[in-house]
């Protein structure tokens, strides 16, 4: 079966879509499947990596789109460099041949439309991965008006896309909502999370003492964030509490990714020259273990109207190390979901965006208790989320597509 995947980022990109993009795409070919991906010959956070533009790796075809790589600093940047990907990509797309299955995620914003005009003149299966949900997110974020023209419009696109649909995977029942509130037949909806990468990320005692003292951190308590940092997740409580927690010896706030509001968290630490904020750019999947590891407690962040529009994938990696995590956001989404499944409110912390006094307190409280041994009921529900289980899953669901097509 020929399989197209089309998406922004791939290998060896580091960002999270990558990632899980890398894993289906080893999981398809495993399975004897004939695999193309197109994607960005830019890197993801930083523009200025370049990536060859054909190059076969591990059996899968790879073509990568051109783009000006104007950067995130402003939005009409990102238009160009969108609008940059959607016409290259169509010319690559349009002189591919046909594909039994194409499976689109959801960056640059609508790229499942083009996939699914491509299919339709050319026939074959589209399966929408949806890691996020536009124009809702940009709605959700203030960078479009809610009933405008420009909003109708892109939700018509987005809605006839999603009707075309042979399945659309949905991250969390909440996002299932939205989908099926958008019309889509819930028969056609599968939902099942992003896994973590258990095959690659473990809890390494050796690893995360070489990476505290790589960067200075030896004997410190680590409060963690990893991964993109974003308007979906709002971080000004945490900055809030550094500031507050800044007399605390032992405390340490490490922040590890990129993103659109990575630079925001290193300009506040500048500006009230904060000591106890250490920024890292994102981690090469070797050292994942190692950067993950060093934390004593992980933050996992969700704005409160982006709630089943984007998903809090990097819980399950948390999960898979037994660390314990604090979720700060509402009370009705996945990650408050998964805290009450583990019903153990010293592992899995929780508190609502805002309430800056509230997170101090769970800080405090988990600096008194100190560094928590491998905490195994995590652990057993983060194996319901790992790579093992949840790639081949979703291989059957795109072969199963691919069938009936």
């Amino acid at each position: 079966m020929k399989v197209l995947l089309l998406n922004q980022c791939f290998h060896p990109d580091h960002v999270a879509t990558a990632q899980h993009l890398t894993d289906l795409a080893l999981e398809l070919v495993k399975c004897g499947h004939e695999v193309t991906v197109v994607a960005s010959s830019r890197g993801y956070d930083d523009p200025s990596i370049r990536y060859p533009v054909r190059e076969t790796w591990q059996g899968i075809n790879i073509r990568r789109i051109w783009t000006p790589g104007l950067g995130k600093k402003a939005k009409w940047r990102r238009l160009i460099d969108f609008a940059m990907f959607w016409g290259n990509a169509k010319r690559i797309l349009f002189f591919l041949p046909r594909q039994d299955v194409t499976v689109c995620l959801t960056s640059p914003p609508l790229i499942s439309t083009l996939g699914t005009a491509v299919a339709k003149l050319k026939g074959g299966a589209v399966v929408p991965w949806v890691m996020d949900l536009n124009p809702d997110e940009a709605v959700a974020a203030g960078w479009l008006k809610a009933g405008g023209i420009v909003e109708r419009a892109l939700t018509f696109i987005q809605s006839w896309s999603f009707r075309q649909a042979s399945r659309i995977i949905a991250l969390d029942r909440f996002m299932a909502e939205r989908l099926k509130a958008k019309g889509v037949r819930e028969d056609v909806i599968h939902t099942d999370a992003p896994w973590s990468h258990d095959q690659a990320v473990c809890y390494d005692p050796a690893a995360r003492e070489a990476f505290r003292a790589e960067h200075g951190l030896t004997g410190k308590f680590i409060v963690m964030y990893s991964g993109n940092h974003s308007p979906c997740h709002p971080l000004d409580g945490v900055l809030a509490a550094a500031d507050e927690l800044k007399s605390e010896p032992r405390l340490h706030f490490l922040f590890v990714g990129g993103g659109s509001e990575f630079k925001k968290v290193q300009a506040f630490a500048k500006e009230r020259a904060l000591k106890n904020i250490t920024c890292l750019p994102y981690q090469p999947m070797e050292k994942l273990s190692g950067s993950l590891s060093s934390a004593d407690l992980h933050l996992v962040v969700m704005g409160e109207p982006f709630v089943g529009i984007v998903h809090p994938c990097k819980i399950y990696n948390i999960l898979t190390l037994g660390i314990p995590f604090l979720f700060i956001g509402p009370d009705q989404s996945h990650g408050a979901d998964l805290a009450r499944r583990l019903n153990d409110p010293l592992h899995a912390r929780t508190a609502r965006n805002g309430d800056t006094r509230e997170i101090v307190a769970q800080i405090r409280s988990a600096i008194q208790l100190g560094p928590r041994p491998v905490n195994v009921a995590a652990q057993a529900l983060g194996a319901e989320f790992s790579q093992s289980l949840l790639c081949p899953r979703l291989v059957r669901i795109i072969e199963q597509a691919g069938a009936r097509a």
